[in-house]
């Protein structure tokens, strides 16, 4: 498994909505000024992440995006789950019940699961809001 550089963008996406925007709308520009990532790129993550219900927007002179949660409400897991698809990292155990002929006598399997374990819970108990935490610790140390 590999998460790909949409996943790691809508990871600091959410993230910059997190400490910048509770209380207002921020605009893809101004994320996209502060992530040093294309604006271009940040609009068509957004898109996705606005038809998951993960983030609201309103138009206008002051509009923009915020979350539509509290940032304790999000995980990475979710996050890139909605941008990447599964995390697994081999393809069969994306099947509930593992479809694979072999599965009941292959031994690497449980390897895969433990992997696939692993992942799931380092990502899926990180918030935004642990995120936000740390970042402004790292800002702080700066």
């Amino acid at each position: 498994m590999k998460i790909s550089t949409r996943g790691r963008y809508a990871v600091r996406l959410m993230l910059d909505l997190a400490a910048n925007g509770s209380d207002t709308y921020v605009t893809v520009k101004s994320i996209a000024d502060r992530q040093e990532i294309s604006a271009k790129y940040l609009e068509q993550i957004i898109s996705v992440l606005n038809r998951a219900g993960f983030v609201k927007s309103v138009r206008g002179s002051h509009g923009g995006y915020r979350l539509t949660r509290p940032a304790r409400e999000y995980t990475v897991g979710m996050i890139l789950r909605t941008i990447e698809g599964s995390l697994a990292p081999v393809a069969y155990l994306e099947d509930n019940p593992v479809k694979c002929h072999r599965s009941k006598t292959c031994v690497a399997l449980d390897v895969w699961k433990q992997i696939d374990n692993a992942v799931s819970n380092v990502v899926d108990n990180i918030t935004l809001a642990d995120l936000v935490a740390k970042e402004r610790v790292y800002a702080e140390m700066a």
